[in-house]
Order: structure tokens, then C-alpha cells, then sequence
């Protein structure tokens, strides 16, 4: 009988220079095909270097089930389906298929491309300017594109010109009641997904299939959630509700020209537009706060645990002028549906399908912002209503506070889940909500040798950071830290603020290049560091993960802090009432040991790499719950020396002359302890 470490050998043996054995991986890939033969979930810990896409897509592709590969970032997708599962498909000669599916709004809607082409006008200024110009290349790709993806394009397209080429799941009404539905490259999408036996999508793909009963995704036996630290919140975000300004000015837009004829429905869409103004301004005030009850005049409760005044001290307007405007909303869509509903009535044997496409369209897009309107009216005790995003651009959402009610009825109790990444937050079965008598846990570790290359630096010297004079300090140990390493460093900071002023401060001190996240998009920025050994690289939260820069350009990873959550975080405020007083413990920590781990992660990346990760946070040697945030980062050799680490990144570095090194910091370095 051939086990899953055989067919992996297989696999790995078609690897240019015959691959290498990692037990870490065996020990998944066995442990996978287990859970899928005995229907048993698994949570597997895979350290990186263990090779965890290839520990779970040899099984998945042998198992004779369909798999749903669930992803969180494009470039693993991307991995996944043009790289990993051609090469087990090929080594190993398996029948099976592999297939990439998109949310709608990711192909071009040809429908809507026709429209545009039988009017024979462009929807952005008169088709003049840099819009017009993009949707008329968007529309002239559109007629040549077999696939129809936007990642096909050589271009970024502006959000509103490919707005006017494409469609969403909240409008789209099918390909049975669409004129063009016979050659929908989004159906074509889904009908390749259909056939295939795993198929990759993202995460955020896979909660809107559950947020739709099932709805998105073809039926499949088993699920791998790649990436697993970052379910919880993606599902958090994905079975709530979103309303924006922009949906009811968009809804404005597209009926306008449908109802233009009918007595009053020049008024009704004027409403509809004005709405979009007064949503804005009701919401503005309440940007990265919790709202106290969304109902108005509804009489609803809104949302439990919120007083109405956490933190709202400074703000104008109160929640109930919030409800007001979203019943106000609701009355306004609402005869918006009835005119079009009119509209179809009068249109009834009228050979109209691009009106009818069109009305089909706007019935769905109201009737789902009426259906999400009222979900916010009526929001139970286990949900939370906030405002996401800054003023100027405010979103109002209802997240549950718990996902793992949800995750148990509508995933774990039909689906066989794998859950897989490098950090599994602690308590991630019950935080899920995975069925602990089915679920079984597994660390695979990592094969790389974390204490021979690698040294975890606390500055225990540096001040408490509530002092005035810490973040002087801490410029001052980056400062000695990057001309011991010779650059080639990442320096991570919990906030915008700490990033800038660290960058403003020692651009000017140091004869080194220091790039900063505000300098280039995110994958330039990063190649720009890769391909500059001398280069230190600035940047904020988005870059603790996700960031892959083996070899010389990085040996030393520096984190400003230990990465603890914003107390005034909407969701995470309400579970810690939730809690009470085991809400540091549930809460705060482990996703604080999550992101630091994280953090550290992006030091060794290859068996050959050896580096520093410098933690800029004294509580991480002091503090009582130390101990636990340790047992999360990668067991490397541990100092509290400065001048132990200045030798070891200088002597990776090349740099023969230490001297002065270890007081460029002055007497900072040494008068910190206050405690």
C-alpha cells in the first residue's frame, strides 16, 4: 500500500536537485491524508522551510475528493495553482485538476462591456481623460481575453473604470437571466471549478460562500485553509455586513437613465443619490468607533456590550442620528424598488433585454442593500456595529462578535477542515469553533537550525516606553544596530507614527539607504530592499507578513514593540467585555504572540540564512506573561548583549572595525531601567 510519505518522496524527487528530506513535512503530509480518510479535522503548526503547500497537496490530490484550497494572499494562489500542483499532478501522473476561482468582480462582465459598445459612448467624462481612455482599453481587452481576469491586464486600472466593465455578486443576476450569460467569463470560471478536483481560491472567496448559504463555491469534501492565523478575522469580516456611501451612489447612477421616463423616478433616484451625502456625513463622526444601537426610530436594540460612549468623547452627532439616516435610507431604497419593479411591469413583453439586464441588475444591488440595512437595524447581542475606515471615507459594518457559532453550523459540521500556517494562534479550535471531539493538533516545527543562526536581541537597557525619553532611545539602537549590520535590515513598527518618526530621525544619521513605506507600492518597495544589501527597509504592520527576503539583503529584523492590539479596536473591545477578565489572556495575547512571531518569521527564510531579530520592548525579558509571547517566536539563541549582537551582525556583514559601535547610543543604552 503506498503511504503519503511514498508518494511525497515521489514528489519531492522531481524537485530540481532531487529535493531534500524534511521530516517536518512527511509527518504533515501523513497527517493530512489521515484527516481525510477519517474525516477528522486538523490544526497543523508548519514552521517555514517545512514546505506545508506540498505537505497537503500530495494528499489532497490522491485522495480522490474534491478540495477547496483556501488562500490568503495572491501570491500564494498564484503558487499554488501555476507552480506546486502541476508539479505533484506531473510527478506523480495522477488524473486530477487544478483550478483558480475568483470572486465575480475579479473578470470582466461582457455584458456590461456590450452595453457600453451598443451606446457607443463611454460612462467617464464623455470619454475624454485618463478614465474614458482605461475603460475604452478595458472594453477593447474585453474582445479579445478568453479568461477574462483582471490580473491578466498589463495595467492597473482605476477601481471606477473597471467598475464600468465588471459586476459584482450583489447585482449580477446570472447567467440564466442574462442576455449575455451563454458567454459569462465569470459562469466559465465556475464551470472550470466545477470539473476541477482542487480548487484554489481566496479566503475571503471561501467566507462569502458560507455567508451565502453555500451559494459560491462547488459542493467539495474537504477544505485546507492556508494561512489559518488570518480565518478568524477574515471570517469576522466576511459574515457581517458592509454599507458604504458609495453603494447608494452607485445604485443612483445605474437607475437613473432606467426610470428617467417614469413620472417621479427622476425624484426617487435624486433621494437615493442625497442618500449617499447624508450616509456620509452621519458616519463620519463615528470613523474606527462603536456605535451603541444603529435602529433610530425602528425601536430595535441594536448592538450588545456598547454603552454608546466608548470612546466617543470629542464626537458630534450620537448613534441614534446614525439609525435615523439608515431608516431614512431604508424608506428611500425601498421606493426605489418599487419604481423599478414599475419600470418592469411597463416593460412586461417589451423585447428589451439590455433593459432588462440592466433593471435586473439595479433590482439586485437595492435588494441586497435593503437586506443589509436591515440586518444593521436589527442587529442581535452577539453582533457589533462600528465604523471602519477615515472620515473621509467611512464604512459602517456589523461583524460577529463570535465567529465559531457560524464556522460550526455552516463549515465544520459538512466540510472536513485542515487548517494550516507557520503561527496558529493559540486556542484556534475553540476560537473557531471546530468540534474538539473531531479535531486533532499537530506541530510539525521547522528543519531550520534557529539557534546556530540566529539570536532573538531584547533591549533590556532601553527605557520604559511610556518615557519621554524612549523613543530618542530607541533611534538610537537602530542606529547601532544598522551600521553593525551594514543595513540590510527590516525595521517593523507597530504604528505610522513610530515608523515616521524613525525615519525622519535617522535618515539624516545614518550614511546608509533607508527606505520607508510611503517611498514605493508595496512589491516594488520590497524588490528595491532585495537587490540592495546596504538598504534598511521602514514599514508598518502590513509588512510583518507576506514579505519573503532570503539570503544576505536581510540579517537583521528589528520590531519597535511587542505588537499588542489597539484597545479601542471595535471587535476585539467587544469580545474582551466578552471575556472579562480573562480577556488578556484570550484575547490580547495570543494574537500578540501571533504577530510577533509573525514578525520574527521574516528573518530565516532558507537553511542558510542567519541573522538578528531585535525586539525594541524590554517586557519581552520582564514582564510576567513573557514566557508566553516567547513561545511563539522560533527557538533562537537568546541575549540581552548589545555588544554580543553588534559582533554577530558585523561579522555576517564583513565589517572588520567595530570600534565605537557600541557607543553611538551614548549613555542611553545603559541608564534605561526604571523599574
Amino acid at each position: 500500500m503506498t503511504t503519503a510519505a511514498d508518494t511525497l518522496a515521489r514528489v519531492t524527487g522531481a524537485l530540481p536537485g532531487g529535493g531534500e528530506e524534511r521530516p517536518g513535512q512527511v509527518r504533515m503530509a501523513e497527517a493530512v491524508e489521515a484527516a481525510i480518510t477519517g474525516r477528522r479535522h486538523l490544526v497543523v503548526q508548519a514552521g517555514t522551510g517545512t514546505g506545508k503547500s506540498l505537505a497537503y497537496l500530495v494528499p489532497a490530490l490522491t485522495s480522490g475528493t474534491t478540495v477547496v484550497v483556501a488562500t490568503a494572499t495572491k501570491a500564494l494562489q498564484d503558487q499554488l495553482a501555476s507552480k506546486d500542483a502541476p508539479l505533484v499532478v506531473e510527478a506523480l501522473g495522477v488524473p486530477a485538476s487544478v483550478a483558480v476561482l475568483k470572486g465575480r468582480s475579479n473578470y470582466v462582465c461582457r455584458q456590461k462591456v456590450a452595453e457600453l459598445d451598443r451606446r457607443a459612448e463611454l460612462p467617464l467624462e464623455g470619454g475624454a481623460g485618463r478614465l474614458g481612455t482605461q475603460v475604452a482599453r478595458l472594453v477593447a481587452w474585453a474582445g479579445r481575453t478568453d479568461v477574462g481576469d483582471r490580473d491578466e491586464l498589463d495595467f492597473t486600472p482605476d477601481p471606477r473604470a473597471w467598475a464600468a466593465v465588471s459586476t459584482t455578486a450583489r447585482e449580477c443576476p446570472g447567467a440564466f437571466r442574462c442576455p449575455s450569460g451563454h458567454t459569462c467569463l465569470a459562469e466559465a470560471a465556475r464551470q472550470r471549478a466545477a470539473a476541477a478536483d482542487v480548487v484554489v481560491v481566496n479566503t475571503h472567496l471561501y467566507g462569502a460562500h458560507l455567508a451565502s448559504g453555500g451559494a459560491v463555491l462547488p459542493p467539495h469534501d474537504v477544505v485546507v485553509f492556508d494561512e489559518a492565523h488570518e480565518v478568524e478575522e477574515v471570517m469576522t469580516t466576511s459574515l457581517g455586513v458592509e454599507i458604504t456611501p458609495g453603494r447608494f451612489a452607485v445604485l443612483a447612477t445605474s437607475t437613473r437613465g432606467l426610470l428617467a421616463d417614469r413620472p417621479g423616478g427622476a425624484d426617487v433616484v435624486g433621494d437615493v443619490a442625497a442618500t449617499a451625502e447624508a450616509v456620509a456625513a452621519a458616519l463620519e463622526p463615528w470613523a474606527g468607533k462603536r456605535l451603541s444601537g444603529t435602529s433610530g426610530t425602528s425601536g430595535t436594540s441594536g448592538t450588545s456590550g456598547t454603552s454608546g460612549t466608548s470612546g466617543t468623547s470629542g464626537t458630534s452627532g450620537t448613534s441614534e442620528d446614525v439609525g435615523r439616516v439608515l431608516d431614512l435610507a431604508r424608506g428611500r431604497v425601498s421606493r426605489l424598488v418599487d419604481e423599478l419593479r414599475g419600470a418592469e411591469r411597463d416593460a412586461a413583453g417589451a423585447d428589451d433585454a439590455e433593459g432588462r439586464a440592466r433593471r435586473d441588475r439595479a433590482l439586485l444591488a437595492a435588494g441586497h442593500l435593503l437586506e443589509d440595512l436591515g440586518r444593521v437595524a436589527g442587529a442581535s447581542d452577539d453582533e457589533v456595529a462600528w465604523v471602519d475606515g477615515a472620515a473621509t471615507s467611512p464604512v459602517l459594518r456589523l461583524s460577529p462578535i463570535d465567529v465559531a457559532p457560524v464556522l460550526r453550523e455552516r463549515l465544520f459540521s459538512h466540510v472536513t477542515a485542515v487548517l494550516t500556517s507557520a503561527t496558529v494562534p493559540v486556542g484556534t479550535i475553540v476560537r473557531l469553533g471546530l468540534p474538539p471531539e473531531t479535531s486533532d493538533e499537530l506541530d510539525v516545527g521547522s528543519p531550520f537550525d534557529y539557534r546556530s543562526h540566529a539570536l532573538l536581541y531584547v533591549a533590556t537597557a532601553l527605557p520604559d516606553r511610556r518615557r519621554p525619553e524612549a523613543e530618542p532611545a530607541i533611534h538610537d539602537e537602530l542606529e547601532v544596530l544598522i551600521r553593525a549590520a551594514g543595513g540590510r535590515t527590516l525595521a517593523l513598527f507597530t504604528s505610522w507614527r513610530a515608523m515616521t518618526a524613525a525615519v525622519e530621525a535617522l535618515r539624516p544619521r545614518l550614511d546608509l539607504p533607508v527606505l520607508a513605506q510611503p517611498d514605493l507600492p508595496k512589491a516594488a518597495l520590497v524588490e528595491r530592499f532585495r537587490t540592495d544589501e546596504t538598504a534598511s527597509l521602514f514599514a508598518t504592520l502590513g509588512f510583518w507578513q507576506g514579505v519573503d527576503v532570503p539570503g544576505r539583503t536581510l540579517s537583521l529584523v528589528t520590531i519597535d514593540r511587542i505588537p499588542f492590539p489597539r484597545p479601542d479596536e471595535p471587535v476585539l473591545e467587544a469580545r474582551r467585555e466578552r471575556a472579562g477578565q480573562r480577556a488578556f489572556a484570550e484575547i490580547d495575547l495570543p494574537r500578540a504572540g501571533t504577530l510577533l512571531a509573525q514578525g520574527a518569521g521574516r528573518l530565516v527564510r532558507t537553511a542558510e540564512d542567519r541573522g538578528v531579530v531585535a525586539v525594541l520592548d524590554r517586557r519581552l525579558a520582564t514582564a510576567t506573561y513573557r514566557s508566553t509571547l516567547l513561545a511563539r517566536v522560533p527557538p533562537m539563541r537568546r541575549t540581552t548583549d548589545r555588544d554580543e549582537v553588534c559582533a554577530f551582525l558585523a561579522d555576517l556583514a564583513g565589517l572588520a572595525d567595530l570600534a565605537g559601535l557600541a557607543d553611538l547610543a551614548g549613555e542611553d543604552g545603559e541608564d534605561g531601567e526604571d523599574e
